[in-house]
């Protein structure tokens, strides 16, 4: 009876999501089509592409779900915003924002970015397309929030190979760096109630990464490699030396758990002990 229940709760909560967006999508076949489509992703469906989710969802004409993805005219971004408003809504201040990418990997050459490039999906170069996103993460749950797509500088310097994958002209090369920098600036500016953010060490290596979230007044744990520098008007230190050098009293353990969860992961903070530090001085250890 309790799974029932919970069937019906996550249904409703649907239905208020597809309200939400309904507006986004002028015709009501769209609307429809955007519901079979969500459920079809949510479903147990083995392959999900447009065809096997159209099957999925009982249509007569299998083509209606690539159009809508391919052909029809809906704004993209303002459902993007759409979802982060309701995503902040049901998860709350005080939550992280977590930026990440993964690859997706793909046999053909015609995808928008695809290319041999290093993927941690695979862990080595593959043929893949590669995509930046970010998750907001609170106690009440997790949920994407916003996405870029990485279009490699073999795609954006072929404006007619962009054209035929219906790839704006005005879409220039960017790094993930600053693809990660504007979804961010996007989305903090936006109202998204981040308490602070986290990333890996290729976004934390990235200086211009960690003086956004500095100008953005925002909290931040990022990774960095181990031969990252700190700069300060005493000299400059490799992170790891720092570490190793760093007193005893210097460290402080903290836990990702709450207080109900005995079990959880610890780790050591510690602050540098040099002053005037124009770079991250935060490390971790452990």
């Amino acid at each position: 009876m309790e799974a029932v229940t919970e069937v019906g709760q996550w249904q409703a909560e649907l239905e208020s999501v597809f309200a939400r967006v309904a507006g986004r999508f002028v015709r009501a076949d769209l609307r429809r089509r955007i519901r079979d489509y969500v459920r079809g992703l949510l479903a147990p469906v083995e392959r999900k592409n447009g065809w096997q989710l159209a099957e999925w969802a009982g249509h007569r004409d299998p083509a209606g779900l690539p159009h809508l993805l391919n052909g029809a005219r809906w704004d993209v971004e303002a459902v993007r915003d759409d979802l982060r408003d309701y995503v902040a809504e049901r998860l709350g201040p005080g939550g992280v924002l977590i930026i990440d990418d993964t690859g997706f990997i793909k046999k053909g050459t015609t995808s928008a970015g695809v290319g041999r490039q290093y993927t941690g999906t695979s862990g080595k170069i593959d043929n893949c397309q590669i995509g930046v996103f970010a998750a907001y993460a609170s106690g009440s749950g997790r949920a994407l929030v916003d996405r870029e797509l990485y279009l490699p500088k073999a795609w954006t310097s072929d404006r007619e190979r962009c054209r035929a994958e219906k790839i704006p002209d005005e879409r220039r090369f960017a790094t993930k760096g600053e693809l990660a920098r504007d979804i961010v600036r996007r989305r903090l500016t936006a109202g998204l109630p981040a308490a602070w953010v986290t990333a890996d060490e290729v976004y934390g290596h990235d200086w211009h990464f960690r003086r956004l979230l500095e100008q953005l007044d925002i909290g931040y744990v990022v990774a960095v490699p181990k031969s990252q520098q700190i700069k300060s008007l005493a000299g400059i230190w490799r992170i790891d030396q720092l570490i190793e050098e760093a007193p005893g009293e210097a460290w402080q353990r903290l836990s990702r758990a709450r207080p109900t969860n005995p079990g959880a992961e610890t780790f050591d903070s510690g602050k540098a002990a040099h002053e005037h530090t124009t770079d991250s001085d935060r490390a971790s250890k452990g």
